[in-house]
């Protein structure tokens, strides 16, 4: 990987710290000061996206069929868009079910098996018609050292032991009035040894709130950004500590994690209302916009497809801004990745842009197989994955760049494959690893990819 520049950031005032060692990206590694006890350890996966470390060092397999190489399959309750944590010794998933998504569900299973662990069930504060309009279940867990946080888009946020015991309940629409958002929430939940944080932003008065683990009790709340996003909080590595950064419609926003003070705010980008800010190095994250469906400004998107760079000014106030853009490279739902020295981005027709990540300069543009992702990419070893929404995962290798393999889960066509995507149907939403398998998540089930156990 090429040798990442690092700013001359100062440490500010009761930032958290806890060093941990993860065994990703290099560059980061010494800097994930703010990751939960329960953390990014071999074999594990305790939050969404990783916390935006995407590269692993585990070599997953690369060929699979519905007749080849998959070691389990497991049936979830209800239909949900959440990504698998693995930790504790067992992978939990979110779901919801009923016409108007009555019920919320976590469900947790066997590693190795598939077999469900325990569930745990409850009412949604906040009904609202079930349809593939709608995010279903899209925030993700997260895991802590006492067990999992997780948060029912409708207003509860829970924690769960890993026996499968609450260990305490909110309900935030009792606390803080009724949640409405255009095609609903989908932030999943963020967190570091000390707090877990939820972002409600809502259509009126949105807020960004910061938790005990162990009690749920409030230790801050904040306004959240008043625009558009189905994007979620990272903590993004700086010196001596982290910034809580969000990402919403024409808007970068970055907090303290240990008060909710407003560090900064980027405004110079649009169309950034689905992807998650990535972890490139210390002040550093890619960040991602599509090139619009019913927004504003949709030719600007490539130029907000980036790398941010944060700084501190001679006035000790922090600043972000691009250190590069990108021409015409643009993202979907899945967020830029970081793949070797370059940055993966794929586009809304599955075209993969791979620039090189100092310069933001083009090295590669290639259509592929997987078509459009909704999941976010991810590099284990040499290998880049890619995984289409409509079920197909295509591998290419980073040393030469080729395609190594197409593959699906379940086969394409058929009944339940009439219409896939927003007008229903079976749809990929997210992948992770588990040990040397991979997890593919759809709305209904969970497959685990690789050999089956002896």
């Amino acid at each position: 990987m090429l040798p990442i520049r690092r700013s001359p950031l100062r440490c500010f005032r009761n930032a958290a710290c806890l060093s941990i060692a993860v065994p990703v990206l290099a560059v980061a590694c010494s800097m994930m000061a703010g990751l939960p006890l329960a953390s990014a350890v071999e074999g594990q996966w305790p939050k969404f996206q990783n916390g935006g470390l995407l590269s692993i060092d585990t070599t997953l397999p690369t060929e699979w069929s519905p007749e080849q190489n998959i070691a389990w399959t497991a049936d979830i309750i209800g239909y949900g868009q959440s990504t698998p944590i693995v930790a504790h010794d067992q992978i939990v998933v979110t779901s919801t079910s009923g016409e108007n998504k009555d019920q919320f569900h976590v469900q947790s299973f066997a590693i190795e098996t598939g077999a469900l662990n325990w569930q745990v069930d409850l009412a949604n504060p906040s009904p609202f018609k079930n349809s593939p309009m709608v995010s279903r279940a899209a925030p993700s867990a997260v895991a802590t050292a006492e067990g999992f946080v997780a948060f029912c888009e409708g207003g509860v946020l829970l924690a769960i032991s890993p026996q499968g015991e609450t260990q305490w309940k909110r309900d935030l629409v009792a606390e803080y009035g009724p949640i409405e958002a255009r095609h609903g929430l989908s932030a999943s939940l963020e967190a570091d040894s000390q707090h877990v944080f939820a972002w409600v932003e809502r259509g009126e008065d949105p807020y960004i709130l910061a938790v005990s683990p162990t009690t749920g009790e409030t230790i801050w709340k904040t306004e959240g950004l008043g625009a558009t996003s189905w994007g979620s909080p990272r903590l993004v590595p700086v010196a001596g500590g982290e910034h809580l950064v969000c990402s919403a419609s024409g808007k970068l926003v970055g907090l303290n994690p240990s008060t909710g003070e407003r560090l900064w705010e980027f405004t110079d980008l649009s169309n950034n209302t689905s992807c998650t800010p990535t972890i490139v190095g210390e002040g550093r994250f890619l960040i991602g916009a599509s090139d619009g469906r019913g927004e504003t400004n949709a030719g600007a998107a490539a130029a907000s497809n980036g790398l941010i760079e944060i700084t501190l000014g001679e006035d000790d106030q922090f600043q972000a801004a691009f250190a590069w853009q990108a021409e015409k490279a643009t993202s979907t739902f899945g967020s830029p990745i970081v793949a070797g020295n370059t940055a993966a981005i794929v586009n809304r027709a599955g075209v993969l842009y791979r620039l090189d990540l100092e310069t933001g300069e083009q090295v590669s543009a290639k259509r592929t197989d997987a078509g459009g992702i909704w999941a976010t990419p991810l590099v284990a070893g040499d290998n880049l994955y890619l995984f289409g929404y409509k079920g197909t995962t295509s591998v290419f290798s980073l040393a030469d760049g080729k395609a190594i393999a197409e593959n699906r889960c379940w086969p394409e066509g058929g009944d339940d494959e009439k219409t896939p995507g927003f007008g229903g149907g079976n749809v990929l939403y997210a992948a992770a690893p588990a040990g040397n398998r991979l997890l593919i998540r759809r709305g209904d089930k969970l497959f685990a990819i690789g050999a089956k156990s002896k």
